[in-house]
């Protein structure tokens, strides 16, 4: 694995048809330490002759890998599952020195990328068929699963290891071959992972990495031989990867932004409710689709909660990730992203919020070349407010205090999002009520990121998500297999060969 930590991590290359090879690009983006703010590699900024070289030798591997008995497809798996086992601790180093997570942040992340990967061993029973004998007289009906061919998958920064693992694991051994395109930013994660797939025997060609901005991504949603895309990021591009991807003839599921809302009962465990509502918030820097940061306290819910949540979180540790320390929040992903988050705090200062927590006088900030912002939390804030209504991706918790539930439910119907939601309460009927009417389609009952498990689809609703076919689960499976579907008579009366030499079975001419 030296090479990542030597060659690649300075300058970048691709992964093709099972070797290293230098991009085609003349131009170079740099991957940063956030920790320190330090140039730790360069990646290339690739557009379609990079692409299409991934893309033939996806193509050139599929009809070998297509063919693989689903058995041992599943065996390789297996194998891959073991080498992430026993290389966890690494790939979670790389992740904390690429994007600023803390080391338990990364391990977690790590660890339900490999769940996918457990998901992904079961495949022979995830791809039954169907079948029925005599449909009609003397007619049997089958169903068979099928792969698509070359697939692509376009990740986010922030979980530099987990999206990716979302994505490929199940497109492969469901018998597709695939081409990643890691985020810019942090790609030295999916590299070493590249290595780990190799040593579990994948053959060359059916797992390819490029690299690369806008150009690469425009080239993987108009390359002609791509069947299929897979996106996580924000909602803006989520919906042009969707729009620009189907009208190219392409399968697409993209998972855009979010603004979930955590509703809190005047009934709720105080105690377990700002420890989830911190974690939720402020976990990851804040840089997650599932970041719960809008909290919304009902009725006199407020009068406990925010001295409690304002004290708690005033007193988390925010600093480098990479030093062996382990602080509770570690720094945003860059300078620029740095500088949009404190714009929202400028905007909902300006807008009247009450400003009860800010994150901006902490050490680290003034004293660190890291992008540092601590936990900050503004009260008070209105529905009509744009900390209230857009996605900041960023360690800031907007609170909307409201009079009832129903008043709750409403500010979840007025939002454009719709990936995840929260209630804590002991009101079984207070639960009931949201679980069935809240717009979102991941739903917590005093669960603070209710992102499902492997087994489970991730399933946003709204424009957090484009497409039919959700990413993980049963519904990946289905996204990265077409049916076919065969009807079959047999003739009672029909003349019968003993052999293929036999004249009923040669061609007339």
């Amino acid at each position: 694995m030296s090479v990542i930590h030597n060659e690649m991590a300075t300058k970048c290359k691709l992964f093709v048809d099972g070797k290293w090879v230098e991009s085609s690009a003349t131009e170079f983006g740099d991957i940063a330490n956030p920790s320190t703010g330090d140039i730790i590699g360069k990646v290339p900024m690739g557009g379609y002759k990079d692409v299409d070289l991934a893309v033939q030798a996806a193509a050139k591997a599929f009809p070998a890998w297509r063919d693989t008995p689903v058995v041992e497809r599943a065996r390789v798996m297996f194998k891959f599952k073991n080498l992430l086992d026993e290389h966890y601790e690494e790939i979670a180093g790389i992740v904390t020195r690429e994007h600023g997570k803390t080391l338990a942040e990364a391990k977690a992340s790590v660890q339900r990328g490999i769940e996918v990967v457990e998901f992904a061993c079961g495949i022979p029973s995830l791809l039954f068929g169907d079948s029925l004998a005599n449909i009609a007289t003397n007619v049997d009906c089958e169903t068979i699963r099928h792969p698509l061919g070359v697939c692509a998958g376009i990740a986010p920064f922030n979980f530099p290891a987990m999206v990716p693992l979302w994505m490929y694991p199940l497109a492969l051994t469901c018998g597709n071959t695939f081409v990643l395109k890691p985020s810019e930013k942090v790609p030295l994660s999916s590299m070493f992972i590249a290595e780990l797939l190799k040593k579990a025997g994948l053959p060359d060609g059916v797992f390819n990495i490029v690299h690369g901005g806008k150009d690469c991504v425009n080239a993987i949603l108009e390359h002609k031989l791509i069947r299929a895309v897979s996106f996580v990021g924000s909602t803006a591009i989520a919906k042009y990867v969707y729009e620009k991807g189907t009208a190219n003839n392409k399968r697409v599921q993209a998972a855009g932004g979010a603004k979930n809302h955590i509703i809190i009962m005047p009934d709720a465990s105080m105690e377990q409710t700002v420890q989830a509502l911190q974690a939720s918030a402020f976990g990851c820097a804040g840089e997650r689709c599932m970041a719960g940061s809008l909290a919304i306290p009902v009725g006199d819910a407020a009068k406990e909660l925010m001295p409690r949540l304002i004290e708690a979180s005033a007193a988390m540790k925010v600093g480098p990730t990479d030093s062996g320390s382990s602080p509770d929040m570690g720094p945003v992903i860059s300078s620029e992203h740095l500088a949009k988050v404190r714009s929202f705090i400028e905007k909902g200062e300006k807008e009247g919020a009450e400003l009860a927590l800010d994150g901006r006088e902490i050490a680290a900030a003034k004293t660190s070349k890291g992008f540092f912002l601590g936990p900050t939390i503004f009260d008070h804030a209105k529905k009509d407010m744009s900390i209230v209504k857009d996605e900041i991706f960023g360690p800031v918790l907007s609170v909307v205090r409201v009079n009832d539930i129903e008043e709750a439910i409403a500010l979840g119907d007025n939002c454009e999002f719709g990936n995840g939601a929260v209630i804590y309460t002991n009101s079984g009927r207070a639960a009931r009520e949201f679980k069935h009417r809240f717009n979102a389609g991941m739903i917590g009952i005093n669960v603070g990121v209710p992102a499902s498990m492997a087994w489970y689809s991730f399933t946003g609703w709204n424009h957090s998500f484009y497409g039919d076919l959700h990413i993980q689960g049963k519904e990946g499976i289905l996204f990265y297999t077409q049916q076919k579907t065969t009807m079959t008579r047999w003739f009672s009366d029909a003349p019968v060969a003993k052999n293929f030499q036999d004249p009923v079975w040669k061609s007339k001419k």
